[in-house]
């Protein structure tokens, strides 16, 4: 009659049985359990072990012989409540997996002063570290003097972390850009300059070419590679030449 009722809160089927067969007779032994549910008496001795782990059954001694009488009921909602207190405690880390997934997978390119400026906001929006490879100090770019200002400010009121590979050639030649980043920043081995440069932030690896120390494009041009799976490699090869940069 209540089988299905108990194996909705966690009880096997044969748990249920024996279980109800309890309340029906109060308090019996092993074989009468079996006779009564329809159980088989291995199989009542290893679901009256179960009940018991569940308090939901409790034996006795009389004469020298073993019965079972069952626990209230009450306890079934007791057994309820204990799982709702466990699922609330891991109910967070469920959400996370929940709502963790791979963003939709994108590539395309800003151009122009007005589109170096979407890559801040992006950056911005994100609100994550940003990681930039072979960075060049090209936010000191005249045309962005005003904008940077307020975008640092914004930023810092963010809590969103810097974290640079300076090109070698930065130190001599723009070393006011480290007062402005602020630590921690490293450098490349000067042999290892290019005329590109490499940001990671969130989804976001967006790649630079072209760009010199101190200063971008006429036109500046940024390719946007938008991927979860992209920017966590892109971060391992970041963390690999960090761990042999000097600073």
């Amino acid at each position: 009659m209540f089988e299905e009722l108990l194996k909705g809160i966690g009880l096997s089927s044969n748990e249920a049985k024996v279980y109800e067969a309890m309340l029906k007779m109060g308090e019996a032994s092993v074989q009468a359990l079996s006779l009564k549910s329809g159980v088989h008496r291995r199989n009542v001795y290893d679901s009256l072990a179960k009940l018991q782990e569940k308090s939901l059954a409790h034996e006795s001694f009389v004469k020298g012989e073993k019965f079972f009488k069952p626990a209230d009921p009450e306890r079934l909602l007791e057994i309820l409540r204990e799982k709702e207190v466990v699922i609330g405690r891991r109910l967070p880390d469920l959400q996370n997996l929940f709502h963790f997934k791979e963003s939709k997978v994108e590539a395309y390119f800003h151009k122009g002063i007005e589109g170096f400026k979407t890559y801040l906001q992006d950056i911005l929006d994100t609100g994550e570290t940003v990681y930039f490879i072979g960075a060049k100090a090209f936010w000191l770019d005249s045309r962005l003097e005003h904008y940077l200002y307020h975008f640092d400010k914004e930023r810092k009121k963010r809590g969103i972390k810097f974290i640079h590979l300076f090109d070698a050639e930065v130190k001599v030649q723009k070393p006011e850009i480290l007062k402005v980043v602020g630590k921690p920043y490293k450098f490349l081995p000067a042999k290892y300059s290019s005329q590109t440069a490499v940001d990671i932030f969130g989804d976001y690896v967006v790649a630079f070419a072209g760009v010199s120390v101190g200063e971008l494009q006429e036109t500046p041009i940024q390719f946007v590679m938008k991927s979860r799976t992209l920017a966590d490699g892109y971060r391992k090869f970041f963390q690999f030449m960090w761990d042999f940069c000097e600073e």
